[in-house]
């Protein structure tokens, strides 16, 4: 039978946010503020995503034991004839590795300005899509697109486009901003189309004040160190979940079915493509009888399955998927 692990059996677990705001653009911490909470609240790795600024801290050592790993977030925008931004494209460019960094040649540098591209009346959005993500790995880093609902865009906008390598399916700041931070059908949409593709939660927390956008949407990386090289390759491999509060410890697929352990949830979904109905949720019968563990039967029609754990506060984790 056929044995498939979630995740590797060596290394550590490592908690991190790739998607953050500081005064150098439109957040209220500065970098060094940003560090010191965010460890003080559990994480071990940041990426400083401001906006149209490519910032480089990894030499500046405010916090033992913690990874910086520099970043942009960089725009493309549509305006209408009111001047009013009525699509984007955010994406981060997160700094890859070593051997990456050489394959591109050219990196940006600490506080480089990254132009936003501004269009007009109309565009053609993938093809927009598709150049700010090659300028990004240009440059030696891999992509993450954010927040879509948040940002108006169509399906045939980004689906389409294969120039980046993990969606965005929680943003903590567009959840309590307006509840448009949710993307998960996007995702299940370019799964069941043959898109390998990851996926992260983030804060993409500003920390204005007028809703809470900070610590509520992380990832989690089994990596060998907390090291630039090691925390980026197990990203990209898929060797980490997402969550906004519950654990997941293992899963896989294993004597024909898939399997998950997991923190105290009031639901376990499998999520997977196929005829209509395919997968399952399993609820609890009552608080008092949460769930840490379930299992799927596969049918053997599955192309990939992905699982989902919510607990009884209503926060989920997911994890990546595997492909079948």
């Amino acid at each position: 039978m056929i044995h498939i692990k979630g995740f590797t059996d060596a290394g550590n677990w490592y908690k991190g946010n790739l998607h953050s705001h500081t005064t150098n653009t439109d957040g209220l911490f500065t970098p060094e503020q940003a560090v010191k909470e965010f460890k003080k609240h559990g994480y071990s790795f940041l990426c400083l995503s401001d906006h149209n600024i490519y910032t480089d801290y990894r030499d500046m050592h405010w916090e033992e034991d913690f990874l910086l790993l520099p970043g942009v977030e960089a725009s493309a925008l549509l305006f209408d004839e009111k001047d009013r931004c009525i699509k984007v494209h955010h994406m981060n460019g997160i700094l890859g590795t070593t051997t990456m960094q050489r394959a591109a040649g050219q990196q940006y540098h600490h506080m480089e300005k990254v132009d936003q591209i501004n269009y007009y009346g109309t565009w053609d959005g993938a093809r927009a899509a598709s150049d700010l993500a090659r300028e990004l790995h240009d440059r030696g880093c891999f992509v993450t697109y954010n927040h879509p609902i948040w940002s108006r865009v169509e399906p045939e906008e980004f689906i389409p486009v294969q120039d980046y390598e993990i969606l965005e399916i929680f943003n903590y700041n567009t959840v309590n901003e307006s509840e448009t931070g949710f993307d998960t059908t996007y995702w299940d949409l370019m799964l069941r189309h043959g898109r390998h593709i990851l996926a992260d939660a983030s804060d993409d927390n500003h920390n204005g004040g007028a809703f809470d956008d900070a610590f509520g949407g992380y990832i989690v990386v089994k990596a060998k160190t907390l090291t630039h090289d090691a925390i980026v390759e197990a990203i990209l491999t898929g060797n980490y979940y997402s969550s906004s509060g519950p654990e997941i410890f293992d899963w896989g697929i294993k004597d024909g079915a898939a399997y998950i352990t997991c923190g105290a949830s009031e639901r376990i979904s499998f999520i997977t493509d196929g005829y209509v109905g395919a997968g399952a949720t399993f609820i609890a019968k009552s608080e008092n009888e949460l769930l840490t563990k379930a299992s799927y039967p596969l049918t053997g029609d599955e192309t990939y399955i992905r699982v989902e754990c919510r607990d009884h506060h209503g926060r989920k984790a997911w994890t990546n998927p595997i492909y079948l």
